[in-house]
């Protein structure tokens, strides 16, 4: 006589992060950039402040150096392109090496492709471009639990360990 078997349905291998858990961990991130901010804030008046030293640069009409990057035009653009530039190069970094940002460690996450594979980095680039500083997040109400960057960047945001 032979036994009957239940039918196995497929078991996702894993799981899809809740908005809070993606919430958390965007939390994390920020702190962390703040962080990476003012460090670059600082150096870039360190460099001001050498130019200055040296003759380089002038003030003109303005207090300081602080007054300088934010008030002249050109110096503006240059210190928001800059540290524009530090906060895309952060989230890339991490996304193409690890698949992981350290807040995205601490709230075990993950993001990777479809197939498991790292994501490149022109994915990261687009996920960045289309997360509306992490409003795209508020997508993942829906069943499928993806965010906007993730559908855009066409990759896929999981929890490393199951949660019961």
């Amino acid at each position: 006589m032979m036994k009957k078997t239940k039918p196995q349905h497929a078991i996702p291998s894993h799981q899809y992060p809740n908005l809070f858990r993606r919430l958390g961990a965007w939390f994390y991130d920020m702190l962390i950039v703040v962080a990476i901010l003012m460090v670059a804030g600082s150096l870039a008046m360190a460099m001001v402040a050498a130019l200055l030293h040296v003759g380089v640069l002038t003030l003109g009409n303005y207090q300081d150096a602080s007054n300088y990057l934010i008030s002249n035009p050109t110096a503006s653009t240059l210190y928001s392109a800059y540290l524009a530039i530090i906060i895309i190069g952060f989230y890339s970094y991490f996304w193409t090496q690890a698949g992981q940002t350290l807040g995205m460690r601490a709230w075990k996450l993950k993001l990777q492709n479809t197939d498991g594979s790292r994501i490149k980095i022109t994915q990261a680039l687009i996920r960045i471009a289309t997360s509306a500083f992490g409003l795209g997040n508020l997508m993942a109400f829906n069943n499928t639990r993806r965010s906007m960057q993730d559908i855009m960047a066409e990759c896929e945001m999981i929890v490393t360990e199951k949660v019961h």
